[in-house]
């Protein structure tokens, strides 16, 4: 079984441009996610770049990186861009673990979860990870944080995704789960999700998730007890680098 672990990486972010060069540490934001996803140890690297300025900070640091369309739609197409280019190398990838750029301090373990998924839910077409917001979090309101509404299984670790959202879903009382952007994909599904147009909810919402649920797709999450910290805004980048500061590391 191959693993391809991807990281799509695009200069200028609607939210914080030029955030994956951002400096935390004394180091660029994106080459803390590459060295991060090195450590999980489940297969070869990538950095899929739309910029040359990125690529030199990722050879700089010894990394791999793949030049995309910097005009492709989504972090998704960025990736499956990467992956033709990837497959040159290493031959065709079973499963591709799709690594969003801003999770400077992600654990590597939960990669290795992300992917162990498809072992206990054959039939899943995409594999991703959440974890609880407390009620009583405000964090919860934040539209920059996505939450998932989940069908579990009985044990209540694992679910399946049935809406994800920028507004507090479910209503009412209660956990959240906060979904965080590590995704699997089986190469098959990433194929079919990357030829199929943007629905209507991903565009109402802004989640490039609900087009595969729109399409029938099935997305299994496993819950996880916190979410990394991520970099969305120029507060996440100020939290982020007080952190850094603080500690030496997250």
């Amino acid at each position: 079984m191959l693993v391809a672990v991807i990281i799509p990486a695009r200069l200028h972010s609607s939210r914080l441009p030029r955030k994956v060069l951002a400096n935390i540490g004394g180091k660029p934001l994106i080459v803390h996610v590459w060295e991060r996803a090195l450590k999980a140890d489940i297969g070869p690297v990538y950095v899929a770049c739309a910029e040359e300025e990125v690529a030199h900070v990722v050879r700089e640091a010894g990394g791999k990186v793949a030049m995309t369309d910097p005009n492709l739609a989504s972090g998704s197409d960025r990736v499956w861009a990467a992956l033709q280019e990837i497959e040159q190398e290493t031959g065709s990838c079973d499963y591709i673990v799709n690594l969003q750029g801003d999770l400077p301090f992600v654990k590597p373990h939960l990669l290795q979860q992300v992917v162990s998924l498809f072992d206990r839910e054959p039939d899943t077409d995409i594999a991703t990870l959440a974890a609880p917001i407390a009620y009583k979090d405000d964090h919860w309101k934040l539209p920059q944080v996505a939450k998932i509404a989940l069908s579990f299984a009985p044990c209540g670790t694992y679910g399946r995704a049935l809406y994800f959202s920028r507004s507090p879903i479910p209503y009412g009382e209660g956990a959240y789960a906060h979904h965080m952007g590590i995704y699997c994909f089986k190469r098959a599904a990433l194929q079919r999700f990357v030829s199929l147009s943007p629905s209507s909810l991903e565009q109402r919402e802004s989640l490039e998730q609900l087009r595969a649920l729109e399409a029938g797709m099935t997305i299994r999450v496993k819950m996880v007890d916190t979410v990394p910290l991520e970099v969305n805004t120029p507060e996440d980048l100020d939290l982020v680098q007080t952190a850094w500061s603080a500690q030496g590391s997250c």
